[in-house]
């Protein structure tokens, strides 16, 4: 059975950072890349951040360049997300992802909550 699990909302003011962490289980996980979604209320998923199986490397929407560094951890089968300078505007539910290309299949975790307000 594959899980992935998100760790690491909460509530900060703006300007402040947070860490989330995503632990995956159920495939061989240095086979897929990973990726981190985010959802406002009434907005369409959007993504935020990718990091390849091969290479390790990373793209970022345009919103959130600068700002968010996503690395993983093979050895420990988690894919993180260091947010920092954070603004109301990050305010949504943040999804983990791990996808696979051929045959092309992915996998989601339920979903952490990250609100930015003062």
């Amino acid at each position: 059975q594959v899980q992935l699990v998100e760790s690491g909302g909460g509530s900060v003011q703006p300007g402040g950072s947070l860490r989330l962490s995503c632990v995956v289980s159920g495939i061989t996980f240095r086979r897929y890349g990973m990726s981190w979604y985010r959802q406002a209320p009434g907005k369409e998923r959007e993504l935020v951040a990718v990091i390849t199986s091969v290479g390790g490397v990373t793209d970022y929407g345009d919103e959130v360049k600068g700002r968010f560094t996503i690395s993983r951890d093979n050895a420990k089968s988690e894919v993180y997300l260091q947010m920092n300078s954070l603004k109301p505007e990050d305010t949504a539910v943040y999804y983990c992802n791990a996808f696979f290309s051929k045959p092309r299949h992915e996998y989601w975790g339920p979903g952490t909550q990250v609100t930015v307000s003062s």
